[in-house]
């Protein structure tokens, strides 16, 4: 009687068993990345040792953390120090693919291993690619020229008509303007790297992008004057994009941050640019 007693409790766990390992289940021990990936097997960190290149999207037009010379076609910029470092500690080669603000996430979904160059955290982006650990707490900030500052010092001021408010086209700046500036005139600029010029020639008013961007800017040109670049109309962070669901790869590039930011290498990368 005892003996058959037990076959019923045998059977549950036998079927039990069964479900806990149904066919496609994960071996005991295997690690299995978001979408079912193997992380040990398939992260982009194997891949690029095995191809012996980072690939980095950049726009190119962003100092001071990216910037191609026109002449050169050399990069500069302190996220561009960043990813050199990245690639020498890695011992691989680095490739540029120079995208812009309006196809940095195509671009970047299309190949890349790593998007830099002063790339804001948004929850949008957030839905298509990983990122790293914040490098950098930031916000939007006007910029106009010397001695009419108190004229944009406001969100309200600057959504007025007749303000002429300067944006580059995609990314956050020009989601900001849409946003907030609906009743003033806002002009769409393809050249982020000539842009300010448009305001010291009077055919803008203002421009608010990051207050990273802006420090630098009010350094560059006598012209023009930061509005309390300290205190942003809004937060944001800045950070690097990483392929969605890599976790193996993005927990590295967090290490690497980390080792950066206390060895000296993100300061000394910033040096050139803000002193």
């Amino acid at each position: 009687m005892p003996s058959f007693r037990l076959l019923p409790v045998l059977a549950l766990s036998t079927l039990l068993v069964a479900g806990c390992t149904s066919p496609g289940a994960a071996e005991p021990g295997a690690s299995t990345a978001p979408g079912g990936q193997d992380a040990a097997h398939e992260s982009r960190l194997d891949l690029i040792k095995s191809r012996g290149s980072l690939i980095v999207c950049t726009t190119g037009d962003y100092r001071p953390f990216t910037y191609k010379d026109p002449e050169t076609g050399e990069f500069s910029g302190i996220d561009i120090a960043m990813v050199q470092d990245l690639a020498s500690r890695l011992d691989v080669d680095i490739e540029y693919v120079q995208t812009t603000w309006k196809d940095l996430m195509p671009d970047f979904l299309a190949g890349c291993d790593i998007g830099a160059g002063g790339v804001s955290v948004s929850l949008a982006r957030a839905e298509q690619a990983f990122y790293s650990s914040t490098v950098l707490d930031d916000g939007k900030t006007p910029i106009t020229r010397c001695g009419e500052e108190e004229l944009y010092d406001t969100v309200e001021e600057i959504n007025s008509p007749g303000v002429r408010s300067i944006t580059p086209i995609g990314g956050t700046n020009e989601i900001f303007a849409d946003e907030n500036y609906p009743n003033g005139e806002i002009i769409r600029f393809e050249d982020n790297n000539t842009i300010f010029d448009e305001i010291v020639a009077g055919r803008a008013d203002v421009m608010t992008t990051d207050a990273a961007e802006v420090k630098w800017v009010d350094n560059e040109y006598p012209e023009l004057c930061a509005v309390d670049p300290d205190n942003p109309f809004n937060f944001s962070q800045k950070a690097y994009l990483l392929p969605l669901g890599d976790t193996v790869f993005q927990e590295y590039v967090n290490q690497w941050l980390n080792l950066a930011e206390n060895d000296g290498t993100y300061d000394a990368a910033k040096e050139p640019w803000w002193g």
